[in-house]
C-alpha cells in the first residue's frame, strides 16, 4: 500500500488577505511563493505551505489549465500549530510580546513539551509547541 509522507498545506481563510499575509511574514519571516486575489501561498519551512484564502472565494469550483479545484470553505477561529525547538520557546515569548502579540496561554505538557497560543488577525488560535507532546515530533 502507498504511504502518505506528510501533511503539505494548511489552509486559513481570512478576511483581508494582505493584512493576514503580513502578519504571518512579519512573525515569521515566510516567503511569499503565490500572490493572487483569491489566495496568498507561504512557505512554512521549507516543508510544508500555509495557504491563506480570501474567504467567500473557494465556494465554487475552480478552474486551472491543468483540471478543476473542487468547491472548499471554511471560517474562522480555528486551530494549527508549528513546531519549535524547546530552547526557542523564550525567544518566542520575547517575540510575541516585542511585536504586540498578545500571548493567550503558554501550557507545560506531562511528557516535556512546551505550547505557546496566541491569536491571528482572524482569531485562529496559533500555537507554538516543542517536541515531547505527538510521538511523532
Amino acid at each position: 500500500m502507498p504511504t502518505v509522507q506528510g501533511i503539505l498545506e494548511t489552509a486559513l481563510y481570512v478576511k483581508d488577505l494582505q493584512v493576514a499575509a503580513a502578519f504571518y511574514r512579519r512573525l515569521f519571516q515566510f516567503l511569499t511563493l503565490l500572490d493572487s486575489e483569491r489566495l496568498i501561498a507561504l512557505d512554512v519551512a521549507g516543508r510544508s505551505v500555509l495557504l491563506l484564502f480570501q474567504e467567500g472565494t473557494t465556494t465554487a469550483s475552480f478552474q486551472t489549465p491543468g483540471g478543476v479545484i473542487p468547491p472548499h470553505a471554511g471560517k474562522p477561529p480555528t486551530h494549527f500549530a508549528f513546531a519549535i525547538a524547546v530552547n526557542d520557546v523564550p525567544t518566542w515569548t520575547e517575540e510575541l510580546q516585542t511585536q504586540g502579540i498578545g500571548l493567550e496561554s503558554r501550557v507545560d505538557w506531562q511528557g516535556g513539551a512546551i505550547s505557546l497560543y496566541f491569536r491571528d488577525p482572524d482569531l485562529n488560535l496559533v500555537e507554538l509547541i516543542t517536541p515531547g507532546f505527538w510521538r511523532t515530533f
